[in-house]
């Protein structure tokens, strides 16, 4: 879970790169003949909303609601407490505080257009309540699913996104390699909470370590607790986020010449996407990204039943085994 509120240096996300955010956005409502963008954001799915403001949730719900002739108003089901800490560490103009989002946002548009043609990213994954009451508080509003133009429009990443997977990558490297050999023969836990310790110490706004803790028996990664204790060979994974960019970075303690053999392998698929053609040799593999809203989102894999194409330019993380 994430400890402590995020607090964010003003100088990391500049008012020009935003900026270009939401005019490259408003163009594209422009040509869909759109209003008004409508934007849904929780502690699992907050890419969108912190793409466009910085605003990165630790708790409930909001909707960032984007006219065409104002700045972006963030309405939050959050408290009043948190009033001045959102206001602080996101780039929306105006913060709404309400337990009912959904009539709030609707409201807001409705007074600017009656029946505003609204367009909603991710329209299935927003929760019903939401839905209802947007509908019910704005009958002449018409709701449609946005998925496809906003995908478009974040399926390039900008400097200032792949700087902060940069960042986050630097971070859970470093962390990955705290462990030392009296903490790995400790176990698991030790293991794990050395590497989430470091992690968050370096500026990680959240850390979830998974582990593999022998690859002979299981290569699957995943999350831990107890006093188990590594095999010959294991790996360990850190799910590391920065100013809302999440990246995975992996790392595999075995025999060197396999573990080289491997991350040479590895390098050349990952150089060969969008084609999927260089993990043929891999006995299973995961392309995951950010469309629109849920980081880490499974876009290509070995177990990816419906696989989303890759566009050039998109920031990625992939692991694969052999």
């Amino acid at each position: 879970m994430r400890r402590g509120l995020i607090s964010h240096r003003k100088g990391e996300l500049a008012d020009a790169v935003v900026d270009a955010r939401i005019a490259r956005v408003r163009g594209a409502m422009r040509e869909a003949r759109c209003d008004v963008l409508v934007l849904y954001s929780n502690n699992t799915r907050p890419a969108a909303v912190s793409w466009l403001t910085g605003f990165v949730p630790y708790w409930s719900e909001a909707l960032l609601v984007l006219l065409p002739d104002r700045p972006p108003v963030l309405v939050v089901a959050l408290t009043y407490r948190v009033k001045s800490w959102i206001e602080a560490t996101s780039r929306a103009a105006e913060v709404r505080h309400t337990p009912r989002v959904g009539q709030e946002a609707a409201r807001l548009i409705a007074s600017a257009k009656a029946d505003a043609a609204v367009a909603i990213p991710d329209l299935g994954q927003m929760p019903a309540g939401i839905v209802e009451d947007m509908c019910a508080s704005g009958p002449r509003l018409v709701l449609t699913d946005g998925s496809e133009m906003f995908a478009r429009l974040r399926a390039k990443a900008d400097p200032a996104e792949i700087a902060f997977a940069a960042k986050a990558a630097s971070i859970a490297q470093r962390a990955l390699m705290t462990p030392s050999p009296e903490i790995l023969g400790a176990g698991v836990s030790a293991t794990v909470a050395a590497i989430e310790r470091q992690a968050r110490a370096l500026g990680a706004e959240e850390a979830y370590i998974a582990v593999a803790p022998d690859l002979a028996r299981d290569a699957r990664l995943r999350r831990m607790e107890g006093d188990a204790r590594f095999g010959t060979s294991f790996a360990v994974r850190a799910s590391v986020a920065y100013r809302g960019t999440w990246i995975r970075v992996v790392r595999t303690f075995a025999q060197a010449a396999r573990v080289e053999e491997a991350a040479l392998a590895l390098s050349a698929a990952a150089a060969a996407l969008p084609s999927a053609t260089g993990f043929a040799a891999f006995a299973s593999w995961l392309v995951e990204g950010c469309r629109i809203a849920q980081p880490l989102e499974s876009l290509l894999g070995s177990r990816v039943a419906a696989a989303s194409p890759l566009t050039p330019g998109a920031l990625v993380s992939v692991q694969a085994t052999l």
